[in-house]
């Protein structure tokens, strides 16, 4: 059994070498916006279940996407000259957040964005460090992401769509926006063919942090 970093009131985190071989890093803490910043910063990020402690994650693996690297399938763009909905940056934060934990996943039985994670990150919106896309229809919110903003590097956190290609058309408009605004790295955290299929890839944690700390 990997033993785990358990961490303390203390505004810290062990170095990514002492991860374990899937990527937990630490465990306990908080979600203060002073640890969620510097965990961000870091290359970490929380993930965890409900009624579990505070599990923190450095993979060794990132998915990731660089914006110049977007690729828009041929029938999205389609979709995308018919201009169907109307689209909104932070206006509807905890909104957003509270669709993405409503949302199911294919494979989950519950969601990782608890009450507690979604005041956190409501904070730290409010604090000018993280970001939500909405879009609407006839004035009904059906779709958007959110995620966490470093300058340059944006970490994306979740999506979700209640009509068909709500979700692509936030993704498709942020990643463009980043693209204007010179950002280096989308951070997606995690493989998925969702992400893999607009140009997103895996690098090393190593490739990562060296684009982290160059932002």
């Amino acid at each position: 059994m990997d033993a785990y970093h358990f961490l303390s009131d203390d505004l810290y985190f062990p170095p990514a070498q002492a991860a374990s071989p899937d990527g937990i890093l630490a465990i306990g803490g908080d979600l203060s916006p002073e640890r969620l910043l510097l965990a961000y910063r870091s290359g970490i990020f929380p993930w965890y279940n409900r009624h579990e402690p505070i599990v923190w994650w450095h993979p060794p693996k990132r998915m990731v996407l660089f914006p110049d690297a977007l690729k828009i399938p041929k029938s999205l763009r389609s979709f995308l000259r018919k201009h169907p909905f109307k689209i909104t940056v932070n206006q509807a934060f905890r909104e957003v957040m509270e669709a993405c934990a409503a949302t199911p996943r294919h494979g989950q039985a519950d969601t990782w964005i608890q009450p507690e994670m979604i005041d956190a990150y409501e904070k730290l919106q409010g604090l000018g460090h993280a970001v939500s896309v909405e879009v609407w229809q006839g004035g009904n919110l059906v779709g958007g992401l959110y995620g966490v903003d470093l300058g340059r590097v944006f970490c994306g956190e979740s999506m979700f769509s209640k009509v068909s290609n709500a979700s692509k058309v936030a993704f498709v408009f942020w990643v463009t926006e980043l693209r204007s605004r010179n950002y280096q790295l989308i951070d997606c955290q995690v493989y998925t063919d969702y992400l893999a299929s607009f140009g997103a890839k895996e690098i090393s944690r190593a490739d990562f942090m060296r684009v982290l700390e160059t932002r």
